[in-house]
């Protein structure tokens, strides 16, 4: 079975292989680059700002969840 496994491992990275070929250049002007830089800054921010929310509402529910958790522990038998 290992040898299958081996096998099958050889031929999934030759397949790998064959598909991967050099990356397209990066066509776009300066000044599109330096444009979308900007875009991607702005909305970092706002994820940071909302994520600072989620983390909040998430702490609540983690501790409302230990609270309301009634459950009897399992007993071996």
């Amino acid at each position: 079975m290992d040898k299958r496994l081996a096998k099958r491992h050889k031929r999934q990275v030759a397949r790998a292989k064959d598909k991967s070929g050099p990356s397209e250049p990066d066509v776009r002007t300066p000044e599109e680059i330096e444009t979308a830089r900007e875009a991607s800054r702005s909305n970092i921010g706002g994820a940071t700002a909302q994520g600072t929310k989620v983390a909040a509402s998430g702490q609540a529910n983690r501790k409302n969840y230990a609270a309301s958790t009634g459950s009897a522990a399992k007993t071996g038998i």
